[in-house]
């Protein structure tokens, strides 16, 4: 149901699932852990879950339903996230705050000079980091790329350092294994002045993901382990899809991909009582026709809602996706998908929405894809801030000053109140026929890449210290010279 949220004026939210059936869903997932159980591909996992009053066989462990209710008590109804140069909080992840931000690990993308579909590398992840930093509607950083032009074991490292040189936006990053996660968390103690003011005002949140159904193996689980021990935030993310790796019943699948949440969220709380967690997913369909994880079905943009309503009653902060499309090229599909999934997911009230820019489902990015959806996700913010009724909105005073047949246009009223009341697109064009013709008859696409090189060629981030940039490349080469 959509309805009016008078406390957050009058914004548009979306639900999808009342209160009775996130119950019924928790309580189905928390039967899925009790009966069925997980697997943990971890020594040190198992030995913290039997501990904590398991029932572990072999690396098949049952939680209890006791232990699940707990770590949902403990956990931190809210994660704060900062500014890595100028240390100040920039997203407060509680509630319906809705921030966006891209997606990270591509292997493909598509060049702006050329339009040519190439292997993503540390220089286009440099390229999209820029691009994200000028971005006024992108909230925080991932790389839009995996780094394929360095030794891959130690990727993350190199992917990390383009991050944070190019971009002073809270970064979520992706790690290949539990060294190179306490490589960029050194890299982050560097650049926030010590592990005690990193631990503060963190700026980097990890994103690690169970393998569906009901896994976790050795690197998520020890990621989410040094988490802990580190008191930093974790996003904790199942990917599935409904018929393949889970039910084909949304419900079923929203159950199995909760117990996954909830099974790392255990694990987490044991090592750390009170570690920031933040839940989510992807969560949608295997396209039986084409066997693809499908970020375009309605069906991925009703799970995502749903997940944002089971956060919500379970008050985690949710990891949310939208802004991603199956279209190859950034086309009218694009165009579609991409604005259908940024409103539903910014009325669901999702917390940290990732993927923006991503085409060809999640094989490639786009920067073109990127600053379309700046605009759409301001489009969106402005669907979601609703209509204020109050005296001065109502303005009794000036429709009887200005009369039948008179007009608004010059009125102090409409001075004072039209920029708050519109919102004005960057790249969608308003303007006559004449005018658009006089400036090239320019479709939205080609704007956007006209964007997309001005800031490429003209837009500096803020830069780090040279003292900083360097503890970060001496701890890049220390990994490269450890292989």
């Amino acid at each position: 149901m959509i309805n009016s949220n008078l406390k957050a004026n009058a914004s548009t939210v979306l639900e999808v699932l009342s209160d009775e059936q996130c119950q019924e869903i928790l309580s189905a997932a928390m039967q899925v852990l009790e009966q069925t159980g997980v697997v943990y591909h971890y020594q040190e996992a198992l030995e913290i879950m039997e501990d904590a009053g398991c029932y572990v066989d072999g690396n098949r462990v049952r939680i209890p339903t006791k232990l699940v209710e707990k770590a949902l008590r403990t956990v931190p109804s809210r994660v704060t996230l900062y500014n890595s140069r100028s240390k100040q909080p920039a997203l407060r992840l509680e509630g319906n705050n809705a921030y966006f931000g891209t997606g990270s690990d591509t292997p493909f993308f598509i060049d702006p000079y050329t339009q040519e579909r190439k292997k993503a590398s540390k220089e286009t992840v440099a390229m999209a980091t820029k691009v994200i930093d000028a971005l006024a509607n992108l909230d925080f950083v991932m790389s839009l790329g995996i780094v394929q032009d360095v030794p891959q074991p130690i990727y993350d490292r190199h992917q990390f350092q383009a991050q944070i040189l190019n971009s002073s936006k809270p970064i979520v990053t992706t790690a290949t294994d539990v060294d190179g996660y306490a490589d960029i968390i050194e890299m982050c103690e560097a650049v926030a002045g010590g592990e005690d003011e990193l631990r503060q005002k963190p700026f980097m949140t990890l994103y690690a993901e169970p393998i569906s159904p009901l896994q976790h193996d050795n690197d998520a689980a020890t990621k989410l382990v040094l988490a802990g021990q580190k008191s930093l935030p974790v996003v904790y993310t199942p990917c599935i899809m409904a018929g393949g790796t889970v039910p084909a019943t949304l419900a079923g699948a929203m159950a199995t991909g909760l117990a996954e949440s909830l099974s790392g969220l255990v694990l987490n709380q044991q090592v750390n009582e009170g570690n920031p967690f933040i839940m989510g997913g992807v969560f949608t369909i295997m396209d039986m026709e084409t066997t693809i994880f499908s970020y375009g079905a309605p069906e991925f943009n009703l799970m995502q809602a749903a997940l944002a309503d089971m956060a919500h009653y379970l008050e985690i902060p949710m990891f949310g996706t939208c802004g991603c499309t199956d279209s190859k090229v950034v086309d009218e599909q694009a165009a579609i998908e991409d604005a259908l999934s940024i409103l539903i997911t910014a009325q669901s009230g999702a917390n940290l929405n990732h993927d923006v820019g991503y085409i060809e489902h999640g094989n490639a990015s786009s920067l073109e894809n990127l600053v379309i959806s700046d605009d759409l996700i301001g489009m969106a913010r402005r669907v979601v801030k609703g209509i204020e009724v109050t005296e001065e909105t109502l303005a009794l005073d000036v429709i009887d000053e200005v009369g039948p047949g008179g007009h608004f246009l010059a009125h102090q009223h409409t001075m004072d109140n039209f920029k708050k009341e519109t919102w004005y697109p960057d790249l969608f064009r308003r303007t006559r026929y004449g005018e658009w013709v006089k400036n090239g008859e320019k479709t939205l696409t080609e704007r956007a890449n006209d964007k997309v090189i001005d800031i490429l060629e003209n837009y500096e981030p803020e830069p780090l210290p040279a003292e900083v940039e360097e503890k970060i490349a001496a701890i890049v080469k220390r990994a490269e010279d450890n292989l």
